[in-house]
């Protein structure tokens, strides 16, 4: 992403447009019911903590409870209550409207990173950097650190990362004779080879993901979203959205996809009985079979996630942080949790624990890190596949000021691509003329 163009648009947007959410609710600009910079500096974080008070954090992570108590344990004048508000959009929604009606809202929010232009150009989130949280900018990976630093403007801290990597069923590899492929085109024909020795195998799923698509758009090399100020340009025809679109074609149009909804009962059978043999998703990943797909210990590994030219990119998929939101009564203290919770050695190696894969270069760069040797995928280092993902994330992507809305409709237009098996560059256009109307009526001027 650009600093200084993400930056530009929230600053002027703010002050013209009202966003709608996913649920057709109204976030009117000016209406959170607070300033949008935090004010302060350094020095108040730690009188904060001396002088305690009570906080609400909003989060839906696994280590959020072992984390406060941790904290509370460190700072025992200090009061964090753990509220869980749902994930992603059902939290969005709640946000939205606490916001909106000008009270209700948390003191600390976890926030995707795809979400957080859309709730800083609404003034609903305090800029940190006054309490010197631009400082901090060299202890994360750049690609997660601009997804939050707005030009200068700190709205939050990165807690995960999601660089993509090729997560596969060695076991159903090894007997089929299939290649870990490095290009798009070996794995098209590893797609083809297994579905031919088996029907019942799919190379991997994919119904339609918003979320995934934007992903393999960036990782090719796409920047179909740009804004500068209220202008905003959507263009799903560049040349990496053609190249991501032209070549996933072959797999929806040769039906080599399984037709199994991520998250599903089904999709974890599929990852357990090696009819689904690939993902391509984030570093996140690992956590999730070790708790969710038991019986495949020892068949999957990871490798490079498979480019165009096999020259080494990956993008980010998923993850996101923690900001403070521009209601909190205590915005010092709310700063200071945010500061300890994504920055300090002990809250990081529990959410380390807890499966999540760090945003933090330390922690990605340790050697305990990259040495740990994961029994669930037969012993390899992991770690260091993911790392050199983490530093392979191609520059320069940016998601829309209304990428929550944006990401609610995609099912039903590129989705519809997918069901009827057809070419996935005419989805891409539909999705892309329903967000310039919608991207008109809000207040932006859109062009294509």
């Amino acid at each position: 992403m650009t600093p200084m163009r993400k930056g530009s648009a929230l600053r002027r947007a703010a002050s013209v447009i009202a966003l709608t959410a996913a649920t057709g609710l109204v976030l009117a600009a000016c209406s959170s019911g607070g300033p949008a910079a935090g004010g302060g500096n350094p020095d108040d974080l730690e009188a904060a903590l001396e002088a305690g008070g009570e906080i609400t954090y909003w989060s839906w992570t696994p280590s959020a409870e072992a984390q406060a108590e941790a904290f509370m344990a460190k700072y025992p004048e200090v009061t964090v209550n753990v509220v869980n508000a749902g994930t992603n959009t059902e939290e969005y929604t709640k946000l939205q409207n606490a916001l909106k009606a000008g009270s209700g809202a948390p003191d600390v929010v976890q926030i995707e990173y795809y979400a957080f232009p859309q709730f800083a150009l609404t003034e609903g989130l305090l800029d940190l950097a006054p309490y010197g949280f631009a400082d901090l900018e060299d202890d994360y990976t750049a690609s997660t650190w601009n997804s939050v630093d707005f030009d200068g403007k700190v709205y939050g801290l990165p807690q995960d990362s999601g660089p993509m990597a090729l997560f596969y069923n060695k076991t159903v590899f090894d007997q089929y004779g299939i290649a870990v492929p490095t290009t798009w085109d070996e794995y098209i024909e590893a797609a083809r080879q297994l579905t031919a020795a088996d029907p019942s195998k799919k190379i991997t799923n994919d119904t339609g993901d918003a979320g995934f698509a934007t992903s393999m758009i960036w990782q090719a090399g796409g920047q179909p979203f740009t804004a500068e100020g209220t202008d905003v340009t959507i263009d799903l025809a560049d040349e990496g959205s053609k190249k991501w679109a032209d070549t996933w074609n072959t797999l929806v149009e040769e039906d080599l996809l399984a037709s199994t909804s991520s998250w599903s009962d089904e999709w974890f059978t599929g990852l357990g009985d090696g009819s689904i043999a690939t993902l391509i998703i984030g570093a996140w990943m690992p956590g999730n079979l070790v708790s969710s797909v038991p019986d495949a210990a020892g068949d999957w590994r990871v490798a490079p996630m498979p480019t165009y030219d096999g020259t080494p990119v990956s993008a980010e998929n998923g993850g996101g942080g923690q900001a403070v939101t521009s209601q909190s009564k205590n915005p010092a203290l709310a700063a200071a949790f945010l500061k300890w919770l994504n920055n300090d050695e002990e809250s990081l190696t529990i959410f380390a624990e807890s499966g999540g894969f760090p945003s933090t270069n330390a922690q990605l760069e340790s050697d305990e890190f990259l040495g740990q040797e994961a029994e669930y995928f037969g012993g390899q280092k992991i770690n260091e596949v993911l790392v050199q993902a983490a530093k392979d994330v191609r520059p320069g992507w940016q998601y829309l000021p209304f990428q929550v809305y944006a990401n609610s409709i995609f099912g039903d237009t590129v989705g519809q691509s997918y069901a009827s098996k057809s070419d996935l560059n005419e989805g891409l256009a539909t999705w892309q003329e329903q967000l310039v109307q919608y991207g008109n009526d809000q207040g932006f001027t859109v062009n294509q």
